[in-house]
């Protein structure tokens, strides 16, 4: 199976969307493979943003081989004109896929890897490489020989930070309990949080976009909730999108529904802002600082985006972008100041390669720091990359996508009730469809979740890690 002809499994990492969508595809190879997840359970990062509903219906959410599977199993497929939630996602497709019988003994569960090399060799050392397994140690110190390294681990564990110039404000980190990672759940189980007080939320993308419009909602149940939103740049087009010419309805009605609110007044925009300083206040809130400028709140949600981990494969030889974190082929077609998620051309397995033979990061963490991923993308680059695992090259080359081109697609999500010809769309899978919606349009995934940054273009649609 494997390209380098090494004993031992494929080693997948990230039982997200994507991860589990490369295990489908190694099945159906016939393939060795395991894959290891740092959750107690299937796409544990989608688990706290279930209650969000993805930009792309069903039909784009649901990988080809995943698909083949289940329907091996006697699985009902979902309404396919439907937008499913997070949650949606992991009860009635992913955790169903997890109980196949190729993948049910295939998945371990509390297992975060902490390192990836080869054995006997550090990165410096040349002669020999491609013939030694992957080493792979997890937390706990057990350690597993690979034969290759599918890395869907996504990058929903490490957000960005609130300082605008990349690095963490003064004072951010004495500061973090006052601090909420994205896409809390305003409605739900976090609301004595919002409920009656004041909130910043720090970004222009989806998942910002979401939970101002959720805020929006509980103030109208809950007098003296207050809303502002804290932006870098000044012009917020992009996260307003394509409205009603969106080829995901549900995207640019998200975008739509924001505009709205701001011009109501009901959310304070605050521009041009970039976070230089954070602190508390005599009363014990927090305070945020940008030149002369000061932004007060009981709670900052930060919704700046993500960033990938390449630290636990740092003794493998990668040839990663500058700028973006991505493959330097990958990063020209990507590129957020260039691309929306629609217009990022189809790319596989030649785009994903590395120095490293045998190990690709595909998924959210494929993107780096792009904000342009999309689900439908990262189950073409599994299915690519197996394929040229398993030595069919003419497949593997074969890359073809179908992605939407309106709106910024900064991630697989998206807000209320969408029915009808509001719900219809084409994409691919956090994204989902094309995540955590890379709609999936998708792109997310922690292996899911791709999502969303301050930056100038957006991310995923329907896609998930």
């Amino acid at each position: 199976m494997s390209e380098q002809n090494i004993a031992g499994p494929v080693v997948v990492i990230g039982a997200g969307p994507v991860g589990l969508a490369a295990a489908a595809h190694l099945a159906e190879r016939g393939a060795d493979f395991l894959v290891l997840e740092s959750g107690p359970g299937v796409a544990a990062a989608i688990e706290e943003w279930r209650h969000v509903k993805l930009f792309s219906p069903w039909r784009y959410d649901i990988d080809s081989a995943a698909r083949r599977l289940l329907e091996q199993a006697g699985w009902v497929e979902p309404d396919l004109g439907k937008l499913p939630t997070g949650g949606d996602l992991v009860d009635s497709y992913l955790e169903p896929l997890t109980k196949t019988p190729e993948l049910n003994d295939r998945i371990r569960y509390n297992a975060p890897v902490v390192a990836v090399t080869r054995v006997g060799f550090d990165r410096v050392r040349t002669a020999g490489r491609e013939l030694a397994p992957f080493l792979i140690r997890l937390a706990d110190g057990t350690e597993i020989l690979a034969s290759a390294v599918v890395d869907a681990a996504g990058t929903w564990r490490r957000p960005n930070v609130l300082g605008g110039s990349g690095i963490p404000a003064r004072g951010e980190a004495e500061i973090a309990d006052g601090i909420a990672r994205a896409l809390p759940d305003v409605l739900g189980r976090d609301r004595d949080r919002y409920a009656g007080r004041r909130t910043a939320v720090v970004g222009a993308g989806h998942s910002a976009s979401t939970t101002l419009l959720d805020l929006g909602e509980l103030a109208e149940q809950v007098p003296g909730t207050e809303i502002v939103w804290v932006v870098r740049g000044s012009d917020q087009a992009r996260t307003y999108g394509g409205g009603d010419a969106d080829e995901l309805p549900a995207r640019g009605a998200l975008g739509s529904r924001l505009k709205k609110l701001v011009q109501s007044g009901r959310v304070e925009l605050v521009s041009s802002f970039r976070i230089e300083a954070a602190s508390r206040t005599a009363d014990g809130r927090v305070e945020l600082a940008a030149g002369d400028q000061r932004v007060v709140a009981d709670t900052v949600v930060n919704s700046t985006g993500f960033r990938p981990d390449h630290d636990m494969v740092g003794e493998l030889r990668l040839d990663l972008d500058p700028i973006l974190g991505s493959t330097r082929t990958l990063a020209p077609l990507i590129d957020p100041n260039q691309h929306s998620c629609g217009t990022v051309p189809p790319h596989g397995v030649d785009e994903l390669t590395h120095p490293e033979p045998g190990y690709y990061a595909i998924g959210a963490k494929s993107y780096g720091r792009a904000p342009t991923f999309l689900l439908a993308t990262g189950y073409e680059q599994a299915r690519s990359v197996v394929a040229a695992l398993a030595g069919d090259w003419e497949a593997a080359r074969d890359v073809q996508l179908n992605l939407p081109e309106t709106g910024v697609c900064s991630s697989n999500l998206a807000y209320g009730d969408l029915s009808g010809d509001e719900a219809g769309g084409c994409c691919g899978p956090v994204g989902i469809s094309g995540p955590v919606g890379h709609g999936l349009a998708t792109g997310i995934s922690g292996d899911l979740l791709t999502v969303i940054d301050d930056a100038p273009a957006a991310t995923q649609s329907g896609c998930c890690n």
